[in-house]
């Protein structure tokens, strides 16, 4: 069964990160035109581009702080003079930060934790939906994580961030889902990437040990469940968060 996005606009914040970059060529290797949203990291962005229009794909690449009202607005307004109107909207950018106990760590990191996961989402979800439901038909992903769930010691202000994003996007769900557009998240757990391939580090018993499935997950295949939800294979699944994390969490 092959997944066709031909025709089809994708936005993808964050996608010059380890992830976003593996999401952003499989949505474009299945059709999609793609608009890359980045915070610093332009060189990136601009390979990007040259590889989803080398894919015969149209691809912009868009500077935002997805954390700002007016920067996320200003973004959506130069996609759709661009590429048109947006189908499929992954929420992928975060703010790093250094993960320590909830007694240590700075306030600040709560509230760029809030910032990059819950308030992006009511951002985009502002900026974007309305043009989605008018259409009648639409598919708003958020990237959120395993640790939402395990809520392991040191990723306090993560954790509750993404606990918030959960939150949000359940309510999101309800409140679209008669209009045809469909709201979920995909939870990855610690994933394989380039990074890891370049180090040596793919292997790493103290966290698959713990796994059932005895492994680490690939950015590839949290790549693949999002491609499922952008696609119209997905089009009865709503309000929910996929752990794609071998098996860490199970709902």
């Amino acid at each position: 069964m092959t997944i066709d996005l031909t025709g089809k606009v994708a936005v993808i914040t964050g996608a010059t990160g380890q992830l976003g970059r593996v999401m952003a060529r499989t949505l474009a290797a299945s059709g999609a035109d793609i608009a890359l949203h980045y915070n610093k990291n332009k060189a990136m962005a601009d390979t990007l581009v040259a590889e989803i229009k080398a894919l015969g794909r149209r691809a912009i690449a868009i500077q935002a702080d997805i954390t700002d009202e007016s920067s996320v607005n200003n973004m959506r307004d130069e996609i759709v003079q661009s590429l048109g109107h947006v189908d499929i909207v992954v929420n992928n950018a975060v703010i790093q930060y250094i993960w320590t106990s909830i007694l240590e760590q700075n306030l600040a990191d709560f509230h760029s934790q809030f910032e990059s996961c819950t308030m992006q989402s009511v951002l985009m979800s502002k900026a974007f939906l309305p043009a989605m439901v008018g259409k009648g038909v639409g598919r708003f992903i958020g990237i959120n994580t395993e640790c939402s769930a395990l809520c392991n010691e040191n990723s306090g202000a993560y954790a509750a961030a993404k606990r918030g994003m959960d939150g949000l996007y359940r309510v999101l769900a309800k409140e679209v889902g008669s209009s045809g557009v469909t709201v979920n998240q995909v939870s990855p757990g610690w994933t394989i990437s380039d990074i890891d391939r370049i180090n040596g580090t793919e292997i790493a018993p103290s966290y698959s040990d713990k796994i059932p499935l005895a492994r680490r997950g690939t950015d590839q295949e949290i790549a693949n469940v999002v491609l499922f939800l952008a696609s119209d294979l997905s089009s009865y699944v709503t309000g929910v968060n996929i752990p794609v994390c071998g098996g860490a969490v199970m709902v």
